[in-house]
């Protein structure tokens, strides 16, 4: 079979950091908002969202003696998390010398036993409850403050495979990030010099204790982008599942002991599913994402429309 080689998205990162930027800052001058507010885990998605607005409203307050904009950064830990989330959300806000505020939620969690006792019968229950919980937090918090709700998923996790909680995480008023597969998001934070150390932290979502995305999903985000991308290309996905390209991505996956799936068609399968998840929950609630150049390949480029910089 003649393979037809998957194109993967690639980009500037300069030019795209600023077409982010211009799109936040849109974002809340059109509301006559005055910032943002972000959670703060650590992780490299919050960590280069956080690092590409605080850059942005730098850029703008420069040129502005009034109607400055700031981003203010929440670090929400549980008795679940490993207490080095919280520290890596202190130490990313501290590096980025943006205000903070740590707001330990087990109180709020535990009061939800009174409503809600059936949610603390499962795992997986009580972690979307905690999400939620934080989404709250956030939404509240901008709320008081006249600010917006950054959102920290990438393409990956909210319109790929749908991985994230509604009306928690992805209770946002924007995504700056959201248009960017976690193999940019490393790209662009290694391109803000954001220290290796939160580029090559495992992802989790902090829900349920042990918990890593990869745990969760039986592959990585990678993996996610070049099988959905297989299939935007009408690759069938029995076919897909013998392409060389694919079995590079997926064979180290499920060829140590504990995998969650045995072959790749099995992978395919449960992306497939996801998806169209993905896209349900994407109906419900769909918060604008940042308008990105991305381009496969030396001659095709794909421009989603651009925000004009102010």
């Amino acid at each position: 079979m003649l393979e037809q080689k998957i194109l993967l998205a690639q980009m500037d990162p300069e030019t795209v950091s600023d077409e982010i930027g211009d799109f936040v800052i849109q974002q809340v001058k059109e509301g006559d908002y005055i910032g943002c507010v972000i959670g703060l885990s650590g992780g490299i998605d919050s960590t280069t969202t956080a690092t590409l607005i605080k850059r942005a409203f730098d850029r703008h307050n420069l040129r502005r003696k009034r109607n400055k904009l700031e981003i203010v950064g929440y670090i929400m830990p549980s008795d679940i998390n490993n207490p080095e989330d919280a520290r890596d959300g202190i130490r990313v806000a501290e590096n980025l010398g943006v205000r903070y505020e740590v707001l330990d939620i087990n109180g709020v969690v535990e009061a939800y036993r009174t409503t809600n006792p059936e949610a603390f019968d499962v795992e997986y229950h009580k972690g979307n409850l905690m999400s939620r919980i934080r989404g709250n937090i956030l939404s509240t918090k901008a709320a008081t403050e006249r600010k917006l709700v950054a959102g920290t998923g990438n393409w990956d996790e909210d319109f790929g495979l749908g991985y994230y909680t509604l009306f928690g995480d992805g209770a946002v008023h924007m995504s700056p990030i959201g248009n960017l597969p976690k193999r940019l998001v490393r790209e662009m934070a290694k391109y803000l010099g954001i220290d290796s150390y939160f580029v090559n932290r495992e992802p989790t979502a902090g829900l349920e204790p042990g918990q890593t995305d990869f745990k969760d999903l039986g592959y990585s985000y990678d993996t996610a982008e070049l099988i959905i991308r297989g299939l935007e290309l009408g690759i069938d996905p029995r076919d897909l599942a013998d392409y060389s390209q694919v079995k590079k991505q997926i064979e180290p996956e499920i060829s140590y002991k504990g995998a969650k799936f045995t072959s790749a068609y099995e992978i395919i399968e449960d992306i497939m599913q996801r998806h169209i998840v993905a896209e349900a929950k994407a109906g419900i609630v769909s918060p604008p994402a940042a308008p990105v150049s991305l381009y496969y390949g030396k001659e095709i480029w794909r421009t989603i429309k651009k925000v004009e910089r102010e």
